[in-house]
């Protein structure tokens, strides 16, 4: 399994100067990154990722509602393989009509980005979790209405902060589970609040454990309120102990 980063974490430094960014992506030891909003820098980004020997697995663009076409285009430009919607509002989640709409938006995506090899896929936020439709979280709910080539990107900490145990969750959404979202903190909405992984109240390394189809975990602060590119290293150092130790007892 590898690691990744999510750029909207170093987005302040990205606006300032992309290219110096990545490159201090891969200076920490970072070798993948997830873009966001990718379109319109697709051109300067893609020169960065290839002068920096990164790339790029997966990326974050509002299929829903952003032209389609200029999103897997562009994705096929920087090598990205799973294209993932971030961000459907919390008012789409209350009634099982509206998932049902979202779910069938989704799955039409999907189609249009298989025809440029392209695979769709969702990432939550932590009102999938509070709401709950016919017994089962909102989230789960709309999983099971997702054709089988649709995939998941959890994000585990904001389902711990809408009340569900993430360790459960992903055992539940089973290999619906390509990628996850990695970042700790007090699981409050205070997004300054969070922090690198192993430092707060998520059990990072078991919820890695329980995402067993996992093909990238992807390292992601909303915000932080300290120096960013400590913070990011410090979550792969952590990361990369973590499985330093799990090899060698294996």
């Amino acid at each position: 399994m590898s690691y990744s980063i999510q750029l909207y974490t170093l987005r302040n430094a990205i606006q300032e100067d992309l290219a110096g960014t990545i490159r201090r992506v891969a200076d920490i030891g970072f070798t993948q990154v997830e873009p966001y909003n990718f379109v319109a820098t697709a051109k300067e980004l893609g020169a960065a990722l290839k002068e920096n020997g990164l790339t790029a697995p997966s990326g974050h663009a509002p299929l829903l509602s952003q032209d389609q076409d200029q999103i897997f285009a562009a994705a096929k430009s920087l090598g990205i393989t799973t294209v993932i919607d971030p961000f459907i509002p919390a008012d789409r989640w209350q009634a099982a009509e509206d998932i049902q709409a979202t779910a069938a938006a989704l799955n039409e995506a999907a189609r249009k980005g298989a025809e440029y090899g392209i695979r769709v896929g969702y990432h939550n936020h932590q009102w999938e979790l509070e709401s709950t439709i016919e017994g089962r979280t909102a989230l789960e709910y709309f999983a099971g209405l997702l054709d089988p080539e649709l995939v998941l990107e959890v994000d585990t900490y904001w389902v711990a902060v809408g009340g569900q145990d993430p360790v459960d969750i992903l055992t539940r959404l089973g290999d619906r589970v390509k990628l996850i979202h990695i970042k700790d903190g007090p699981l409050t909405t205070d997004t300054k609040a969070q922090q690198p992984a192993g430092k707060g109240r998520v059990p990072v390394l078991d919820v890695i454990a329980a995402a067993t189809s996992l093909e990238v975990g992807v390292v992601e602060f909303d915000d932080y309120d300290g120096d960013i590119f400590e913070g990011i290293a410090e979550s792969l150092a952590f990361l990369k102990a973590a499985a330093s130790t799990e090899g060698a007892q294996a």
